[in-house]
This record gives structure tokens, sequence and C-alpha cells, in this order.
């Protein structure tokens, strides 16, 4: 299993970024995969998941409706869609799934 995220960078308040994770090892419409990001002194923060099979999806209240979770079953990559950024989405975003996690991309935000 190899997850690997991309698409961080520097974005300002407002702004919008588009992360992806690609992946490989395994079928992807069978495994849910989620979005994590830990800032410098902060824990681990669930950011979002998806459902494999149901495809369901669930977000963190700080993200709500500002982010959105989507997946290329074609593609075998895992997008998040972040619009609305604040200062506080700054972090380490990484994907995991079924107890893999791959590297993460640092997204910073500020003006």
């Amino acid at each position: 299993v190899q997850l690997q995220a991309c698409g961080g960078g520097l974005a300002q308040p407002g702004g919008s970024l588009r992360l992806s994770c690609a992946t490989s090892g395994f079928t992807l419409d069978y495994y849910s995969i989620g979005w994590f990001r830990q800032a410098p002194g902060k824990e681990r923060e669930g950011v979002s998941c998806r459902g494999g099979r149901d495809g369901s999806t669930d977000y963190a209240d700080s993200v709500r409706e500002r982010f959105t979770i989507s997946r290329d079953n074609a593609r075998k990559t895992v997008y998040l869609r972040m619009n609305s950024l604040v200062p506080e989405d700054s972090g380490l975003y990484y994907c995991t799934s079924g107890g893999s996690r791959g590297p993460g991309t640092e997204v910073t935000v500020s003006s």
C-alpha cells in the first residue's frame, strides 16, 4: 500500500488549494481513505474521510462546508478541495488508508 499526497503550498486567506493523494497497492473503491493534518505544536486532526464501497463522506466541524473530498477510481486518486482557507488550516496534510499513511504535503495559509 502506497499513498502520496501532493498539492500543498502557500495560499492567501480566502483562497483555495486542491490536494491529491495518489494510491497504489490496493483497490481504492474497496477501502476508506482519510485526510489528516497536523500543525506545529498541535495534535493531529482528522479532516475528512470517504468510505470505500458506499462512498460516504465525513468532515471535521472546522472544515465542513469549506472542504470537499472526492475520489477518482480510474486515476486511483483521492482529492481534497479546500476553499475559503484560513490561517488555522495551515499544517502538514497527509492521507491514510488501512493503517498506512504516506508523506504529507505542507499547506500554509498566510497573507
